[in-house]
């Protein structure tokens, strides 16, 4: 199948990211030395992602993810990954001030039936920041406990 002509319903950006990923996890070693892991979506419906991040002087430096999910998700958490790394890192509390209106807009636009698919990557960073504080015991991150998977 060809990803051109007037099928294809995304921006340039979107296509972009979906067929080259920037920071996809590619070999579990990648994530060794990594400081905070989350995992959210469900894997019933076909939507699972996870994302790894490196802090360094309270600032997200790296960050791996990994996803099964649509083009909207995958392009979504390849440009916030990059969001993240953008002049030496973004901080913490920074880091939970993006939301998916954010990343929509550095996409230029996704189709409104896929708007929801930008948020896993988002929620992903979320429960990595949340895993993060915990092991650090970091209280001054306000970052909520994320849901439990169901697992079948």
């Amino acid at each position: 199948m060809k990803l051109e002509g007037n099928d294809w319903i995304y921006s340039k950006k979107v296509k972009e990211h979906f067929l080259n990923p920037k920071n996809f996890l590619k070999n579990k070693k990648e994530i060794k030395d990594f400081d905070g892991h989350g995992v959210v979506g469900n894997m019933k419906c076909g939507d699972l992602m996870e994302m790894w991040i490196k802090v360094k002087n309270d600032k997200i430096i790296d960050v791996k993810w990994s996803t099964f999910g649509c083009a909207s998700a995958i392009a979504s958490t390849s440009i916030l990954s990059e969001m993240l790394k953008e002049k030496g890192g973004t901080p913490l509390k920074k880091a939970l001030k993006i939301t998916g209106k954010d990343i929509t807009k550095r996409l230029g636009g996704l189709p409104a039936i896929k708007i929801h698919c930008s948020v896993l990557g988002d929620q992903a960073l979320r429960a990595a920041i949340y895993d993060y504080a915990q092991k650090n015991n970091r209280t001054d991150l306000k970052v909520e406990k994320p849901l439990e998977e169901e697992h079948h």
